[in-house]
This record gives C-alpha cells, sequence and structure tokens, in this order.
C-alpha cells in the first residue's frame, strides 16, 4: 500500500514522545529519514529463527525465513508479513527509490528493489536500527 501525504498512522505522537522512546541513531532513521551506515548492524549477521519487529511501536514486519544475505551491510528481506509495511516514492539524492515504512507508525524502515531472490524478486533493504529481532521460543 502507499502512504499519502497527509496519512494518519494508528501509532502516532509527537516528536518529542518519540525521542523520549528511541535512541538518537533511531529516532535519526525512523523518524527523519536516516540511513545507518552499511554494516553497522548486527542485524545483518543473525541467523536464527523469529520475527523482526518495528523498533519504535513493536509491530511484526518480516518472518526470519525471508532473511537473505544481500551483502549490501544491512538486514535484507525478499518478502514482509502481510499489511506490516506501506510504501512512498523517494527521490533524494537525484534518484527514485521505493521507500518502507512501518504500517502502524510510519516509521522508516528502508527502501524496497526489485533485484532480490525468488519467489517474490524482491529486495527490501532495511536499516538494522529501525527493526529489533525477536528469536522464535522453542
Amino acid at each position: 500500500m502507499t502512504i499519502s501525504k497527509d496519512q494518519k498512522f494508528p501509532i502516532t505522537k509527537t516528536e518529542e514522545e518519540w525521542k523520549s522512546i528511541l535512541t538518537s541513531e533511531q529516532f535519526n532513521v525512523l523518524r527523519k529519514h536516516g540511513t545507518e551506515r552499511a554494516g553497522a548492524s548486527p542485524l545483518d549477521k543473525v541467523d536464527e529463527l523469529g520475527t523482526y519487529v518495528c523498533a519504535a511501536c513493536g509491530t511484526p514486519l518480516f518472518d526470519s525465513e525471508t532473511k537473505f544475505n544481500s551483502g549490501t551491510g544491512w538486514p535484507s528481506f525478499y518478502d514482509p508479513l502481510e499489511n506490516s509495511v506501506e510504501t512512498t516514492t523517494d527521490r533524494s539524492f537525484f534518484m527514485t527509490r521505493v521507500e518502507v515504512h512501518c504500517h502502524n507508525c510510519g516509521g522508516h524502515l528502508g527502501h524496497v528493489f526489485d533485484d532480490g531472490p525468488k519467489p517474490t524478486g524482491k529486495r527490501y533493504c532495511m536499516n538494522g536500527v529501525s527493526l529489533k529481532f525477536m528469536p522464535e521460543k522453542p
């Protein structure tokens, strides 16, 4: 689903409320559309079974079964969980990309590209700082 400019999300907070619950890096990425440095996130190397959730609101976003090593230095997935993300067109840095947001809070997660593996052919290239990993319980 594509986000409109004036879209309201189920979870809304003021800028000050977001700053009080997020680290400065999380706030920069999730609320200001920043990007973490490639290779900075330990989540890129996580191979356990579990679920990746939004670091801002806890919404489940990606199942570990859809994670793959894209070689980009960011956690990458080929398919989000149903009704978990929305997109916008990002025209920054003199290029056009598809930006990915959390469906519930609108937090910026990363971008999606058409160079991923089967079955979707998509590469959801996510900022690790925008995610939290919840391991599957035995």
